[in-house]
């Protein structure tokens, strides 16, 4: 067997990264990571703990203002948005230093590499290092996990104007009083509700006529009503055809439906999708498939070299630090412990964190409609759940759909208060084949949130009751009750 100066190199410190050199340590493999920046990627630095933190203090300054739906008095609350993007970076710093930080994974044998790091071969890489100096090393294996960042959308003067982007936005220390988003995806969407809670006036653009295309779209409407009661301006169907600056403001010329205008504002922040960081890794010297999109793996996150693996958004195949994690898990266990492990792509959980939150698990119904599966809906509108009564979050619905005559799980979507922790229990049931009727079967603690699982798991049960089952069990036990309604397909009981 050839001698390698490792046994496995990672490239790139994000969520991935830092699984697949964690679990390649533990598994016994001499290990290097290199990452260019800070350890901690896009999750850390420029994507989720940042953007929650900013969904929390607008959820803060939100209640302060809503305090009567409490019981309480309505209040103006005093933001400093300074004071707060210092208080994002002390949290950012925190968090840095208790899981990302280079000594925790030189603790556990992983050698730490700051540098560009680009491909010579299949087995070799250069990495160039901050001192200008330059490492020459080999390895048995390869995980490539060098994330993606933002994609810029084709519109003419954009690369002439101040635009924020998701890394970018964070670097920002004055709240803009117009901000202009374009796209009405989950970043958009989130940034959207904290910056106008915060302060900002928001619109948000985009060519698709609803937002969130990807979820439900009933749910997705629903939230949309609600960022609209609470100020978010939507043009959707909307092309933005050219952005230019004019005076110290942002002029928007934009094509609604054959109809043109032009829309002015003094911040613009882009939020179109991601793309791949390939272009300075030289994939052909080490002969790896790549496309626009990203690395080309299979579902064991194998690319075209059987010894060099790609995990997380550098594959363009989802873009999410759980999936990182995830694909992390299943490229380490393929390479090294030898077990065909893959891409469990069909329990994928997607949780937008507005509020109320937006979550699905599976297919959702217009994707069984389309695959001609029989299904059917089972719905529990949070406005019945107690809990969410006492925190008057009753905003939002759960929607399962399954199959009538055993409850098998197709898919789940969740939109309300807690909606990414009820998701997950939909991730457990469908994985390990748990159906509606073990679900409602299954006790659940009052008052919680995740008691409104089981109460639309015990909608399953409603439905396969009919007028003549109880027809027939008043005739034979005497009883006198009425008959329930079953005509009405949307009954809750």
């Amino acid at each position: 067997m050839p001698t390698f100066d490792f046994d496995a190199i990672v490239i790139g410190g994000g969520s991935a990264g830092l699984t697949a050199a964690g679990l390649a340590a533990n598994l016994g493999a001499k290990t290097l990571l290199v990452e260019k920046e800070q350890l901690g990627g896009d999750c850390t630095w420029t994507g989720c703990v940042p953007s929650k933190i900013l969904l929390k203090a607008g959820k803060v300054a939100h209640q302060i203002r809503s305090a009567g739906k409490y019981g309480l008095i309505d209040g103006s609350p005093q933001i400093d948005y300074s004071k707060l993007m210092n208080h994002l970076k002390q949290r950012q710093e925190e968090i840095y230093e208790e899981a990302d930080r280079p000594a925790i994974y030189e603790n556990m044998g992983i050698e730490v590499e700051h540098g560009e790091a680009r491909f010579l071969d299949e087995h070799r890489i250069e990495i160039a290092l901050a001192s200008g100096e330059h490492r020459e090393l080999s390895a048995r294996y390869f995980f490539i996990c060098t994330g993606a960042r933002p994609a810029l959308p084709p519109i003419g003067g954009i690369g002439e104007v101040d635009y924020l982007t998701s890394e970018s936005l964070f670097e920002a220390y004055k709240l803009p009083d117009e901000l202009h988003i374009i796209g009405a995806g989950n970043i958009g969407t989130e940034m959207a509700q904290a910056m106008n809670r915060l302060g900002a006036k928001v619109t948000v653009l985009d060519m698709a006529d609803r937002i969130m295309t990807r979820d439900d779209a009933e749910l997705s409407g629903m939230l949309r009503n609600i960022l609209a009661e609470e100020g978010i301006n939507y043009k959707l169907g909307a092309s933005v055809e050219r952005i230019q600056k004019d005076d110290g403001r942002m002029l928007i010329s934009i094509e609604t439906g054959g109809r043109h205008e032009t829309i002015t504002g003094n911040q613009l922040l882009v939020a179109t999708g991601r793309r791949a960081n390939v272009e300075d890794l030289e994939l052909e010297a080490a002969g790896i498939d790549y496309s626009s999109n990203g690395i080309t793996v299979n579902d064991r996150c194998r690319t075209s070299r059987k010894h060099i693996y790609a995990c997380g958004d550098v594959t363009g195949r989802y873009q999410f630090t759980h999936m990182s994690d995830h694909m992390a898990k299943v490229a380490v266990t393929n390479a090294l412990v030898k077990l065909p492990v893959k891409i469990d792509a069909d329990h994928v959980p997607w949780v937008t964190f507005t509020d109320p939150e937006l979550g699905h698990v599976g297919a959702t119904g217009k994707h069984l409609e389309e695959a001609g599966t029989n299904f059917e809906t089972y719905r529990f509108p949070y406005s019945k759940l107690d809990r969410a009564l006492t925190d008057s979050e009753t905003e939002g619905l759960i929607k399962v759909y399954a199959r009538k005559w055993d409850g098998k799980i197709f898919g789940a979507s969740v939109l309300g208060a807690r909606a990414g922790e009820l998701i997950s229990e939909y991730a457990v049931a469908m994985k390990n084949g748990i159906s509606l009727r073990n679900i409602a079967d299954t006790i659940h603690p009052y008052p919680a949130y995740n008691l409104g699982v089981r109460r639309a798991a015990d909608q399953w049960y409603i439905k396969k009751q009919s007028e003549w089952q109880v027809k027939l069990l008043k005739k034979i036990f005497g009883y006198r009750g009425e008959v329930p309604d079953f005509s009405d397909p949307d009954r809750i009981v």
